[in-house]
């Protein structure tokens, strides 16, 4: 008999970073490999990507990595862990297409990848494993579950799904094959959580539909719309309502938001060519500003809202913000924007504006509910089940929800990154048994941030930073010249100038102690000259910046 083992490196008790491993007889098979955006205490870090270096010293183990759809916190971690571990990739031809043009954006040549384009139909063969896929509905065009079955049983994971019943076939759930799946014995189902907690009537999509065609009936002058550039299915959607209504579709951001850019090119976004319209720079002819026009402005987590901002303040260059538009607020904050999203709104209702925001509860259809978890479990009729994406109150929710279905504890398998799941006669759980961290990325991929940068930036945005300078003549063993100091972010120097001479003189006195030695220890110098001074400004200030004492040794003939 096979032995099975399951264990996340990103996805479990948080909200991202979905990075999830099966293996089976030393094989192993990757699904996802996502991003996860910082909370503002992470200064200056643009994603975390999942620690994948335990994975190097096994990668001729790994088969592929098999995506199920093209958001960023399932696939974007990607550009990073080809560059170390050059393993297949396959996924859906809109998927790929993301991810072709995350690879070129990142430098890579995409040459050098094996990159597989697949469809719910293929079934894919690594000995006794077999891989095969079905289609879902998600806000993204192509997204698939994926099943890998053993001589176990079949592990399933639905990533990312609903049950809403879109016309759209691109969008559409394949049941059939689900149900072909149930009959064939589910070991284990990894199913999403973050929409545990939402209970969602039958009505909610005609909610949304009756908000959204009431504001484009009553709206006076230009509607303006804020969605996120991945919530294709949304863009979707108001591009035929604004057709429906014989407006002007307008889309911001569409080059810099590639995602768009591709959907259209590809035909994944359709849109009337005689419907789109580009708008130029705003001149003293030309103001953008006929009552016609529909505006998309697209982007990721803050995207959409510093540029309704920059339209408030009048300094955009395609649209200014005035009392005859109404503006569309369909982007509810993501975790880290919170508080930006909130200053966004503040903004724009002094703009004299006409705001509308769709409530949150109607944004929130992209996830399952409580009732289409338990439906997907009803229709399976797993083993076992392992809550995954969504932090651990969601998975929690999920434990209730299966208990309510018939599934005692035993069965249900509440986890954490690093976790193993190893399933035997009794299936246990090793706690922590992988290192499961985070990579911080910080602009580029130059190396992680580590905490010791994390806590120096935190310092400087609290404290600041001192900078004094001093040049020393090592044969005469004296201070040459003045000594400077540069603060940034501690004090204001014309207003503290009788600090920063006591800074100067504590300095001196920490001098004299080495000066008065044979030989200098430049490092023992810096570093007796950084406590004494960070002793000094702590006493009087009650602050800790960061001080950086440069001491350059200085020959005078």
């Amino acid at each position: 008999m096979s032995q099975i083992r399951f264990f996340a490196l990103g996805g479990l008790a948080e909200n991202g970073k979905n990075m999830f491993v099966i293996e089976v007889d030393n094989d192993l098979f990757i699904l996802d490999a996502g991003i996860k955006y910082p909370g503002s205490e992470l200064f200056g870090v643009d994603e975390i990507v999942p620690d994948y270096k335990m994975l190097i010293r096994v990668k001729n183990r790994i088969k592929g990595i098999f995506l199920s759809h093209a958001h960023e916190d399932h696939i974007a971690a990607l550009s990073h862990i080809l560059k170390d571990i050059n393993v297949p990739v396959y996924a859906t031809n809109f998927t790929m297409e993301i991810v072709k043009d995350n690879l070129k954006e990142a430098g890579l040549k995409l040459e050098d990848y094996t990159l597989n384009v697949i469809s719910q139909n293929n079934i894919i063969k690594f000995g006794n494993v077999r891989i095969t896929f079905f289609n879902t509905t998600h806000s993204i065009p192509e997204s698939v579950g994926i099943a890998i079955q053993t001589t176990k049983g079949n592990i399933v994971y639905t990533s990312d799904f609903t049950f809403d019943q879109s016309g759209d076939i691109k969008y559409q759930t394949d049941f059939a094959k689900i149900n072909q799946l149930a009959e064939k014995n589910v070991l284990a189902l990894l199913i999403e959580s973050i929409g545990a907690n939402d209970v969602r009537t039958s009505n909610m999509q005609l909610e949304l539909d009756h908000k959204l065609n009431s504001v484009f009936s009553n709206a006076e002058g230009r509607i303006l719309v804020s969605l996120f550039s991945s919530d294709l299915q949304k863009i979707q959607r108001i591009i035929d309502i604004a057709i429906e209504h014989n407006k002007k579709i307008a889309i911001i951001g569409r080059k810099a938001q590639r995602i768009v850019d591709i959907a259209i090119n590809e035909g994944y976004l359709n849109i009337p060519e005689a419907s789109l319209i580009n708008l130029k720079f705003i001149d003293d002819k030309n103001k953008n500003d006929d009552k016609n026009i529909v505006a998309l402005i697209t982007g990721n987590r803050h995207e959409p809202f510093y540029m309704i901002q920059r339209m408030c303040k009048r300094s955009d260059r395609l649209i200014h913000i005035n009392d005859r538009d109404t503006v569309l607020i369909m982007t509810a904050p993501v975790p880290g924007t919170e508080k930006m999203a909130a200053r966004t709104l503040d903004i724009l209702f002094r703009s004299d504006a006409k705001v509308e925001v769709v409530n949150p509860r109607l944004l929130s259809l992209n996830h399952a509910s409580s009732d289409e978890i338990k439906m997907m479990i009803n229709m399976l009729k797993p083993q076992y089940i392992i809550p995954v994406i969504g932090e651990f109150r969601h998975q929690y929710r999920v434990r209730k929800l299966a208990n309510g279905l018939g599934y005692s504890d035993d069965r249900i398998f509440n986890m954490d990154n690093g976790d193993v799941l190893t399933f035997a006669d009794e299936p246990f759980v090793s706690k922590g048994e992988i290192g499961a961290g985070e990579i911080l990325i910080d602009g580029t991929a130059v190396g992680d941030v580590n905490d010791y940068v994390l806590r120096d930036r935190e310092i400087l945005a609290e404290d600041g930073a001192l900078i004094i300078v001093a040049h020393v003549n090592p044969r005469k063993k004296e201070i040459v010249g003045d000594v400077e100091i540069v603060t940034k972010g501690f004090v204001y120097i014309k207003e503290a100038e009788e600090l920063l001479n006591q800074i100067k003189e504590t300095f001196l006195e920490t001098s004299k102690n080495h000066l008065n030695n044979k030989y200098i220890n430049w490092n023992d110098f810096k570093k007796d000259v950084r406590n004494d001074l960070a002793k000094f400004i702590y006493t009087e200030t009650k602050r800790n910046p960061i001080i950086i004492p440069v001491i350059v040794s200085t020959e005078i003939k």
